[in-house]
C-alpha cells in the first residue's frame, strides 16, 4: 500500500510510466487500485473525452490517428485508450494498440493503450472507466476512447464521453434506414468515413433525414453529419472543429453539469455492481453451492441472488 500515493504523485507530475503501471494496476483492479483512484480523483475533470464508435471496418482506428495528429499540430496532448475484443484463450486484448496505433509511436504528447473488453456489454472494458480518469488526471488535454464495434451494444460509450462520434461508411452491407436506433440516438457527431466512395452522399442524406425526423428541444444540439477520407486527413479539421463547438455547447445553460452527474451515475452503479459481485462470491463454497441449485432447478437466480445479499 505504501507505493501508491508515490505512484499517484508521479503520475500527477506527468510521469507516463507511472501511468502506465497505474493503468496496469486499475485493470488488475483490487483495494490497491481502489486507493490509487482515491487520490487522483479530486485532480480530475480537466479533459474533454471523445468516444468514438461504429461499425466494424468504419475506420475508427484511422480516425483516431487523424484527430489525435491534428490536435497535436496545435499544441494539445492527446490521451487514447483503444477497447479491444478479448482473446477466449488468454483473456488479453486481441488487436493491439501498437498494431493500430503505429503513426502515433514516439511522440511524448501522445499515449495509447489497448484494453481488453472482457465481454462486457457495449464493448466498454471494466477499467476503462478509471483508465480515462487517470489519463485526465495525468493531464491530457484530449482523452479518447474508441471501443470495440459491436453494433447496438456499443450505446454504452454514451456513457463515459463528453462528446460521442458514430462512424458510418457507404457500402456497408446495410443502409442507414436499418441500422439500430439505440446507437444512432448516442451520437453528438456522425462521420461518414472512407467518402471518396460511391455511396457516400446518399448514407449522409439518408443520416439528416433521420435527424430531421426526431424533435429536438429548443437549444438543443444539433448533431453534424460531416463526411470524412481519414486515411488522406480529409475532413479532420472539420470534425476537430465540430466537436469544440460541442464542448462549447455543453459549458452553456447547465448542459456539462447535466452530462456529469449522468457519467457520475453510471460510474457509481458500476462500482458498487463491482464491489457487491466481489463481496458475494468471496465465499466460493457458498457461491458454488448455489449455482448448483440454480442448475439443477432447486433455487432460481434471483432467490439465490437475494439469499447472497442478505448474507452480507
Amino acid at each position: 500500500m505504501a507505493e501508491q500515493p508515490t505512484l499517484a504523485s508521479q503520475l500527477l507530475s506527468g510521469n507516463r510510466r507511472a501511468l502506465a503501471r497505474a493503468i496496469t494496476l486499475v485493470e488488475t483492479g483490487g483495494p490497491a487500485a481502489r486507493e490509487l483512484m482515491g487520490a487522483i480523483y479530486p485532480s480530475t475533470g480537466r479533459a474533454h473525452i471523445l468516444g468514438v464508435t461504429g461499425s466494424p471496418g468504419a475506420g475508427k482506428s484511422t480516425l483516431v490517428n487523424a484527430l489525435a495528429q491534428h490536435w497535436r499540430r496545435a499544441g494539445k496532448t492527446v490521451g487514447i485508450v483503444a477497447v479491444d475484443p478479448t482473446s477466449p484463450f488468454t483473456g488479453g486484448a486481441i488487436l493491439g494498440d501498437r498494431i493500430r496505433m503505429q503513426p502515433l509511436g514516439g511522440d511524448a504528447g501522445v499515449f495509447v493503450r489497448s484494453m481488453a473488453s472482457r465481454g462486457r456489454l457495449g464493448g466498454i472494458a471494466r477499467a476503462t472507466d478509471d483508465s480515462l480518469a487517470l489519463l485526465d488526471a495525468a493531464g491530457f488535454d484530449m482523452v479518447i476512447v474508441e471501443t470495440v464495434g459491436a453494433g447496438q451494444s456499443e450505446i454504452e460509450v454514451h456513457g463515459v464521453a463528453h462528446t460521442t462520434i458514430v462512424v458510418e461508411t457507404p457500402g456497408a452491407g446495410d443502409d442507414v434506414q436499418s441500422i439500430k436506433a439505440g446507437i444512432l440516438e448516442i451520437a453528438d457527431l456522425y462521420v461518414v468515413n472512407k467518402a471518396d466512395r460511391e455511396g457516400a452522399e446518399v448514407v449522409m442524406r439518408q443520416l439528416r433525414a433521420m435527424l430531421n425526423l426526431g424533435e429536438r428541444k429548443p437549444g438543443a444540439w444539433q448533431p453534424p453529419v460531416l463526411p470524412a477520407v481519414a486515411q488522406q486527413g480529409q475532413g479532420i479539421a472539420e470534425i476537430a472543429a465540430a466537436v469544440e463547438r460541442h464542448r462549447a455547447h455543453l459549458s452553456q445553460d447547465g448542459h456539462m453539469a447535466a452530462l456529469n452527474q449522468r457519467r457520475a451515475d453510471r460510474a457509481l452503479a458500476h462500482s458498487v455492481q463491482e464491489l457487491a459481485l466481489a463481496r458475494a462470491t468471496a465465499d466460493r463454497a457458498r457461491w458454488d453451492a448455489l449455482l448448483a441449485q440454480i442448475a439443477d432447478r432447486s433455487a432460481d437466480p434471483y432467490t439465490a441472488a437475494l439469499a447472497l445479499l442478505d448474507e452480507r
